[in-house]
C-alpha cells in the first residue's frame, strides 16, 4: 500500500505526491481525487484513466482502486466518511454524489477555487482545521461544478478544443491513441469508436493531418530547413515527412517551398 496515499486517510483532504510504482488498496470511506500537476494513472474496479490537471476521479467506499503518478505528479486526496457528513440534507447530497465511482473534469470557476484552497494547503500543511475546511468547502460546490463522463457516453461528444490543445503542444513528440483518450476518460477503443464517428478520421489520420499542416505553415512561414520541420511537426525522419507532404499536398516540400515560401 502507498504509505502518503493511506497516511491522507488521517487528515480530511491532503495533497499527495504518487510514485511511479503502481498500488493498489480499498477503503471503507469515499473520496475525492482531484489532479493538481502532472498526470497520475488510476483504476477504479478495471475501469482506468489518467487524471491531470482539473480532472479527478470519485471513489465509492470499499472499491478496490490502484493508483501510480507519472513523473512529477501533485493530487488532491478528499477522504469523506460517511459519519462525518452532518446533516440529513448533505448526507443524501454526499450519496447522490458517490452513487457510483466515476470519473470527472471541472469547470474554470472551481479549478480557480481549488488553487486557492491548495495554495494555502501547501503553506501550512499540518492545519487540521484548514484541511477540513477545505474539504467541506469543495463537497459543498463539487455537485454544481463537475462534469461526470459515466451515464452520458451514449450521447457523448468528444471536446475537440481540448484534444486540438493537447496536440499542438506535443507536436513535436509521440502521441498515442491512450494519451488522448485519457485527456477525456475514455477506454483507448471506446475513444477511438467515438473519435472515427465525430470526426470521420482515425486519432492517428487526425494527428498526422496536424502535424502536416504545422509543417505546411513553417514551410512558408519560417525559414527552418526542411529536416528541422520534420522534426518540429514531430516525424520521425525526413523521408517520412516528405513522403505524408507529398501524399495530402501533391506534392514534395521542397516544391511547395519553391512556390509558397521560403527558398533556403
Amino acid at each position: 500500500m502507498n504509505d502518503k496515499l493511506y497516511h491522507s486517510m488521517f487528515k480530511p483532504s491532503e495533497i499527495v505526491k504518487l510514485p511511479e510504482q503502481m498500488d493498489h488498496h480499498n477503503h471503507g470511506y469515499n473520496q475525492v481525487v482531484i489532479g493538481l500537476s502532472g498526470q497520475t494513472e488510476f483504476d477504479i474496479e478495471g475501469y482506468g484513466n489518467l487524471v491531470g490537471p482539473g480532472q479527478g476521479c470519485l471513489v465509492t467506499a470499499d472499491s478496490e482502486h490502484a493508483f501510480s503518478g507519472l513523473g512529477k505528479n501533485e493530487i488532491l486526496v478528499l477522504n469523506v466518511p460517511a459519519d462525518q457528513v452532518q446533516s440529513s440534507f448533505s448526507l443524501e447530497r454526499c450519496d447522490q454524489l458517490f452513487e457510483q465511482s466515476s470519473y470527472f473534469y471541472l469547470d474554470n470557476q472551481a479549478q480557480n477555487l481549488i488553487r486557492a484552497l491548495t495554495t494555502e494547503m501547501a503553506a501550512h500543511p499540518n492545519d487540521l482545521l484548514l484541511s477540513k475546511a477545505c474539504t467541506d468547502t469543495l463537497m459543498c460546490v463539487l455537485q454544481r461544478h463537475f462534469k461526470p463522463l459515466s451515464g452520458e457516453r451514449q450521447a457523448y461528444r468528444l471536446d475537440m478544443d481540448i484534444i486540438d490543445q493537447y496536440i499542438i503542444q506535443h507536436l513535436n513528440r509521440k502521441i498515442s491513441v491512450t494519451q488522448l483518450a485519457g485527456l477525456v476518460f475514455l477506454g483507448e477503443s471506446q475513444f477511438h469508436h467515438l473519435f472515427k464517428e465525430q470526426t470521420g478520421i482515425t486519432p492517428h489520420q487526425y494527428v498526422l493531418k496536424k502535424r502536416l499542416e504545422m509543417a505546411k505553415q513553417l514551410i512558408a512561414d519560417s525559414q527552418l530547413s526542411l529536416a528541422q520541420v520534420a522534426q518540429s511537426a514531430g516525424f520521425a525522419s525526413q523521408s517520412s515527412f516528405t513522403q505524408a507532404f507529398s501524399r495530402l499536398y501533391g506534392m514534395p516540400p521542397a516544391q511547395y517551398r519553391k512556390k509558397y515560401g521560403y527558398s533556403i
